[in-house]
């Protein structure tokens, strides 16, 4: 009798006598598999998927004609494979590490012939062989997401919807069509909503549901990749390197350029209008614009399915030289100090911000109005700034082949509106941007709507080395003048819409900032005279030259520029900082007397003290 057997490796055919033993198909089956099989482990079952498995080893004594199998049958196989062994171990019979000890420990010669002694071989230490080393895992299973991924992942992401009266004809526990929840991508809920964009664990799930099916008990395969517009430099044609040698294996392929359909972070929430106001106070006293950067957490925004928001709840202005036209940053020597200090707080670093205005001239606060629809609303540059920035923070995910895609990373734009007023925009630039940016295809222009696409010609200098430029072809699809759908040569220049994603944001309707205090001057404003300084502290916290306001110090400790500047003055130990940090956000009242009862922050009142009589005489 004739069998078909499949299996992962293939299918091959075994002749049978259907009186024998299911037992004695291992050895044949053997012949036919791959080296590393574990015989114990190889199964059949009479269909690939949810079908009737038996392991071969719990078939002993069966025939195999019992289960009713006919001539041209086919049967489908499953096995694990062994782990690779190194360092002495074999899959064909060589020596274990064990026998090698054993033979080099019998041998009564050395190598120039010399007997070796008894008491000689006694002493000579045991062969040591090291354990095999374990494979190298994914990325995405080695990968650790945020908090919030894990707690997204896990939820249905259903919307749910109430029973329609009209429609709806079964009992209270029943559902139908009219009722049944909808999947977070569903179309028609979207454009009700008004949602432009679909979040990210939104898009995850409707890439994933055609990406991996269960219900087939086929092996995971993560559904993100990150564009890749580089040449290769791993090809394994083995022909010189670019731009030596390229072939279709290592160029990147043709660039079409589309708008995203999702976007990492759905909102921006500030936690207090203080926090934009004291930006804007700036400009106002120098009519320079400003930057800072945006320490906050992420959230759950439930406005939208499965949604992300960003919940500012400080800015930290970075050293900078400030004109009315632009900003140049300078070198943050304090940045890790600031990030230590933001870690203590239960914060990280989620966006940028900064400033575009430009005063009207009437005197009654109103700004010109940049950014329209005839002009632009977030320029190229602006774009290419954006891109650098979610380059250096991406976001970590299990659904990544790399194990990260993307960035959390958000810009925001405080600037003027068409009634003069003052608005903050918010915007992210797509992964595709973000991967031509890095890949050098494209570069700002004079006319910020438009981005320019680089020339091949054109040479960079990537340190010491010259190197030619590799530029794909990039098209872009737009809506002509009759209504269809076209492809356009990106060269030399297409609309910045295609590299950017718009998002939303406001202010809480309950605010609940962590920072509660205001009065202590923010940092590297000593152009418009305001320093930080030790007065400024002892101000702050009601320190005069014989006691301390202790109901003072409670309420101004919420300040994340003041936690900032006493960390920088070295005087409070690793634990006072952390218990600080911890004071300021969650204003415990026991962990505020414990704080003030340290010997650290003894030695800062009495430095205020004294440095306040010192002012007076």
């Amino acid at each position: 009798m004739l069998l078909r057997f499949r299996g992962p490796d293939g299918t091959f055919r075994l002749t049978v006598n259907p009186s024998d033993d299911f037992s004695s198909l291992q050895s044949k089956l053997l012949e036919n598999l791959p080296e590393d099989v574990d015989s114990s482990s190889i199964t059949l079952s009479n269909k690939p998927v949810n079908g009737r498995a038996r392991r071969l080893k719990d078939l002993k004594g069966v025939p195999i004609s019992a289960p009713g199998l006919s001539h041209g049958d086919i049967l489908f196989l499953k096995y694990d494979r062994q782990e690779a062994l190194t360092n002495g171990h074999s899959k064909n019979g060589a020596p274990s590490s064990s026998t090698a000890q054993e033979t080099l420990s019998s041998s009564s010669n050395r190598l120039n012939g010399v007997p070796v002694s008894s008491a000689e071989d006694a002493s000579a230490p045991p062969l040591r062989v090291s354990a095999p080393k374990e494979t190298a895992q994914n990325a995405w299973e080695t990968v650790q997401q945020a908090e919030l991924d894990d707690r997204l992942d896990q939820k249905d992401g259903k919307i749910a919807r109430p029973r329609d009266q009209k429609m709806c004809r079964h009992g209270p526990k029943g559902m139908c069509d009219y009722c049944t929840p909808l999947e977070p991508f569903d179309a028609n809920y979207l454009a009700e909503k008004k949602i432009k964009h679909l979040s990210f664990h939104s898009y995850l799930r409707k890439i994933n549901s055609a990406t991996n099916k269960p219900e087939l008990n086929s092996s995971y395969v993560p559904p993100l990749s990150e564009p890749f517009y580089r040449v290769r430099k791993d090809c394994p044609a083995g022909h010189p390197p670019w731009p030596d040698g390229i072939c279709t294996k290592c160029q990147p392929s043709a660039i079409t350029l589309q708008r995203q359909p999702f976007r990492m972070v759905d909102h921006v929430e500030f936690a207090s209008p203080q926090l934009i106001e004291s930006l804007l106070n700036y400009w106002r006293r120098t009519g320079a614009q400003r930057v800072g950067w945006l320490y906050g957490r992420y959230e759950e925004y439930t406005e939208v399915p499965l949604g992300i928001k960003a919940v500012v709840e400080a800015v930290y202005e970075p050293p900078q030289i400030n004109e009315i036209d632009g900003v140049t940053l300078l070198e943050w020597e304090k940045e890790q100090e600031v990030e230590e200090m933001a870690r203590l707080c239960g914060l990280e670093r989620v966006g940028v911000i900064f400033t575009d205005l430009l005063d009207a001239g009437t005197g009654d606060g109103k700004v010109v109005c940049k950014r329209h629809i005839d002009s632009y609303f977030v320029s190229s540059l602006e774009i290419v700034y954006a891109a650098h920035l979610q380059a250096q923070h991406p976001k970590a995910t299990r659904w990544s082949n790399s194990g990260q895609f993307g960035s959390d990373f958000v810009t925001c734009i405080v600037t003027g509106e068409e009634d003069g007023g003052i608005d903050v925009s918010a915007f992210q630039a797509s992964v595709s941007a973000v991967e031509m940016i890095r890949a050098r295809i494209v570069e700002p222009s004079a006319e910020p709507s438009v981005m320019l696409v680089q020339d091949e010609d054109d040479v960079v200098e990537d340190g010491s080395a010259v190197t030619s430029r590799y530029i794909p072809e990039v098209f872009y699809r737009r809506i002509n003048e009759h209504g269809a759908s076209v492809q356009e040569n990106a060269k030399p220049s297409f609309p910045v819409e295609y590299l950017l994603v718009t998002l939303t944001h406001g202010f809480p309707s309950d605010p609940n900032p962590r920072f509660l205090a205001d009065g202590f001057p923010i940092e590297n404003r000593e152009a418009v005279g305001e320093s930080q300084d030790l007065h400024a502290v002892a101000q702050s916290l009601g320190v005069t030259r014989g006691k301390a306001d202790q109901d003072r110090e409670f309420r101004s400790l919420s300040n994340f520029h003041l936690i900032c500047y006493l960390h920088g003055m070295g005087i409070l130990s690793k634990e006072e900082e952390a218990l600080f940090c911890q004071v300021a956000t969650t204003h415990d009242l026991a962990d505020g007397f414990q704080l003030t009862s340290s010997p650290g922050w003894a030695t800062l009142v009495a430095i205020l003290q004294e440095s306040e009589m010192a002012l007076i005489v």
